[in-house]
């Protein structure tokens, strides 16, 4: 079973939703980068379960540990172990669907690929185990921010068909963390609140959108073939739980255009550096990225368990009804906001760790 990501800056997560914990294995990080468990806690509170009516009432601290890799509040360049404990966990809550698969969720796949699985919260497929990327990303979003000068800042652009006005050029975080449902345009933001609390009375769930930009990334950092930076983007925030699609750039609607509208024009800097008069792009040309800002959005899904009565089956293949227990939460959107900011980091860490070791020799004249 995979569960490591990176090269340079590699990171694997371990432990299931109801089991004694969750938490990460960092390697690579440079020696020295000065971190704390406070900086770390800071992404795990706006990711933790309880936090407002719009997520589930699961409550969990979060509270990391530090196991290893610090010495005196700086990295030593060893493995990093971060661990933060279950204390809300409630496993008899599941003991229903022991034996019936939930409808969109990972229980008949995992079962299929595994021949076992645990079933108590959905083990390895729960969000629990976003735990250890959102500590590692903390890390990593201190290296990009303090060595780098790069920022990462997400937020909710869209919940069902309410869609915010939002400007990712002039964003900030005290406009994103400015409500509970994340979205820095206030009238929207008010309107995705109230649809989300009334399917949470009835027991469904809500999708929607979020948007993600990095702003100040130097050109350089991707792979030409297979590892395109975009590429790489994709396939980490892919592997977000409930994630459903990913654009960057133009993304889809770039392809009502023709080549002469969507193209990029270059322009020169006035420091003399390579500018872009537009960024259809999303920063990233060929692969590689090109200095103008990363803007992405990732799409995810309604919540896969809902209250509402759902035709399946059991794992004799019978038919059967579900009405599903346990603490959901309506719309995933807030709480992804961190996670998809700790996987940007976390890639961008990589990359950006992996271009200093290319570039290493005086540029030609």
């Amino acid at each position: 079973m995979s569960s490591s990501f990176g090269r340079a800056f590699r990171v694997t997560t371990f432990g299931e939703s109801h089991g004694g914990g969750v938490g990460v294995v960092v390697e690579g990080c440079p020696p020295r980068l000065a971190i704390d468990a406070a900086e770390i806690q800071q992404d795990l509170d706006r990711r933790k379960p309880g936090q407002s009516r719009l997520t589930t009432s699961r409550q969990e601290e979060d509270i990391v540990e530090i196991l290893s890799g610090t010495f005196e509040g700086r990295t030593l360049g060893s493995p990093i172990g971060m661990l933060v404990r279950n204390k809300d966990a409630r496993p008899s809550a599941y003991e229903d669907i022991r034996d019936v698969f939930r409808p969109s969720h990972a229980d008949f796949t995992t079962e299929a690929k595994y021949g076992i699985r645990n079933w108590q919260g959905g083990g390895r497929a729960s969000a629990r185990e976003t735990v250890g990327r959102v500590a590692a990303g903390a890390i990593a979003r201190k290296l990009l921010r303090e060595v780098a000068g790069i920022e990462v800042l997400a937020w909710v652009e869209r919940v069902a068909n309410i869609e915010g006005k939002i400007d990712p050029a002039v964003v900030r975080l005290e406009d994103v963390e400015s409500n509970l449902v994340r979205c820095p345009d206030p009238e929207a933001a008010e309107q995705m609140i109230e649809q989300i609390d009334a399917v949470r009375e009835r027991g469904d769930s809500l999708g929607g959108v979020v948007g993600c930009i990095a702003r100040n990334v130097p050109a350089g950092l991707g792979e030409p073939v297979f590892e395109k930076l975009e590429a790489e983007l994709a396939r980490s925030l892919m592997s977000l739980p409930a994630s459903k699609g990913f654009e960057i750039g133009s993304g889809f609607a770039g392809t009502l255009l023709t080549g002469s509208a969507h193209n990029d024009p270059f322009v020169p800097g006035e420091d003399g550096s390579v500018q872009t008069g537009a960024n259809r792009s999303g920063g990233v040309q060929g692969g590689i990225t090109n200095g103008q800002p990363i803007c992405l959005r990732v799409a995810f899904k309604p919540t896969a368990t809902i209250r509402l009565a759902q035709q399946t089956v059991d794992r004799d293949g019978n038919a059967a009804t579900l009405e599903a227990r346990g603490r959901h939460d309506p719309c995933v959107l807030p709480r992804a906001v961190p996670m998809v900011e700790s996987m940007v980091c976390l890639v961008l860490a990589d990359h950006w760790l992996r271009q200093r070791s290319v570039d290493v020799l005086p540029a030609l004249d």
